[in-house]
């Protein structure tokens, strides 16, 4: 049955509509880290976050003091938050840069040049990619992965492994953010019995 919100809804589900903040959750709890004007590292959370291409991420955001760090250097790191940093993530996401001068020396986390792209790489997130802006308009960055570098502790023969890293997503529909569970199948493996 058509209703006011202009949406027909699903026989025996509850229906939520268009406007529910719940629409692809949960979402990657990415850190975008830029040089400020002055060289002091500034870093933001951003929810809305994904792979774009092989090489590619995007990321969809307003306009920041990261935005305008970007549009002058051209280049950012993405880090991964996780279980160990919930607390110095969300405040990341909590206090604008155009506020507080210095929000990563704030938290107590340091800072190492990239030696890739002209973006700070955030010691204590254990998983970094280095981008540089392959473009931005209307709140979509679109980055390309430079170089992706990982702590030995995340590593298992050679790979990152997530159990290790435990990263956090946001799952907005608990205003709360999850650690990733448990490995329950194998891709490209798991639905191989259905094509036999």
């Amino acid at each position: 049955m058509k209703t006011e919100n202009s949406f027909n809804e699903v026989a025996g589900r509850k229906n939520f509509g268009p406007d529910h903040a719940l629409v692809t959750t949960p979402q990657p709890c990415v850190m975008i880290a830029t040089w400020d004007a002055d060289h002091t590292p500034d870093v933001m959370m951003a929810a809305w976050a994904g792979q774009y291409d092989f090489k590619q991420i995007v990321v969809s955001m307003s306009n920041h003091k990261t935005t305008k760090n970007l549009e002058r250097t051209n280049a950012f790191t993405v880090s991964f938050a996780d279980a160990r940093t919930v607390a110095e993530s969300d405040y990341f996401g909590l206090v604008s840069g155009n506020k507080v001068a210095d929000k990563v020396a704030k938290v107590g986390f340091s800072v190492t040049p990239s030696p890739n792209v002209d973006a700070p790489i955030i010691n204590e997130y254990p998983l970094s990619l280095e981008c540089k802006v392959l473009s931005w308009s209307d709140g979509i960055l679109v980055g390309e992965v430079v170089n992706m570098s990982a702590d030995e502790s995340i590593l298992t023969d050679g790979k990152v492994d997530l159990a290790k890293l435990q990263p956090i997503v946001f799952d907005a529909a608990a205003m709360s953010y999850r650690v990733i569970g448990e490995e329950v199948g194998k891709a490209w493996g798991a639905g191989k019995k259905f094509a036999e």
